[in-house]
């Protein structure tokens, strides 16, 4: 027996979602009268982590809308910037996303990150519980109903993939602050202290240090500090304020 059809219409900016069938114009679909809109959304392929507004023969309706027979759908992305509930604003990354957490980190933006695989379930459970927004490529742990907050991040590419975050969160930045390594703070440390890190050639040429209060890890303007000094200041350049 068939059910009530609505008509979607998803941005193409959320077309790589959806198959490739569906991905031109309006898809007619039949629905039970029952799921809601936010369900049917899903069902096409959209984490609603990446679904803005809703809008239903033009007006706006929330994901819980329940649609009718004949509703003509469209499914708008999140406007940027984004703007997150709570503060202050904390990420957390997959495992696959370890050269983004340490350019966010590097940026002094507060980003959770474990190398190893410690599962959907697992990573779901901990944006909820830390109120941190999920990053993945996985559109899967996406879909979790127990995040709390997500963003799909749509680049393979580091420089792509920092600068799509940056200017979907607009998260503070505050450069030099963090450790790449751990996420801890870091505050300014004598060589003496580091000293036990140092080889021979770093103890001799650098004066100014600082140390990670959480992993102890030693920081210096090393051989990459150029390098870093780049990712920086394109990004202040580009977001800071």
């Amino acid at each position: 027996m068939n059910g009530p059809e609505i008509h979607v219409e998803v941005a193409p900016e959320l077309a790589l979602f959806v198959p490739h069938a569906r991905r031109s114009g309006a898809t007619a679909l039949t629905v039970d009268g029952k799921a809601t809109l936010g369900h049917v959304v899903e069902s096409l392929g959209v984490p609603l982590t990446e679904v803005g507004a809703l809008l239903v023969d033009g007006r706006e309706v929330t994901a819980g809308h329940i649609p009718a027979a004949g509703e003509s759908v469209t499914v708008r992305p999140v406007e940027r910037p984004q703007r997150v509930p709570g503060a202050p604003l904390r990420f957390l990354l997959d495992v696959h996303l370890g050269t983004l957490a340490r350019r966010l980190r590097l940026l002094g933006v507060d980003s959770a990150y474990e190398s190893t695989d410690i599962g959907d379930p697992a990573l779901a459970a901990r944006s909820a519980e830390q109120r941190r927004v999920l990053l993945s490529r996985d559109r899967g742990l996406l879909h979790r109903r127990e995040l709390w907050a997500g963003g799909y991040v749509y680049s393979t590419d580091p420089d792509a993939q920092l600068h799509d975050v940056l200017d979907r969160f607009r998260p503070e930045l505050a450069p030099w602050t963090r450790c790449t390594a751990c996420n801890g703070l870091l505050r300014a440390a004598t060589k003496e202290e580091v000293a036990d890190q140092l080889a021979g050639g770093t103890r001799r040429s650098f004066d100014v240090f600082a140390r990670c209060g959480a992993c102890g890890r030693a920081y210096w303007k090393g051989a990459h500090h150029e390098q870093l000094e780049t990712i920086v200041a394109r990004a202040l350049d580009r977001f800071a304020g």
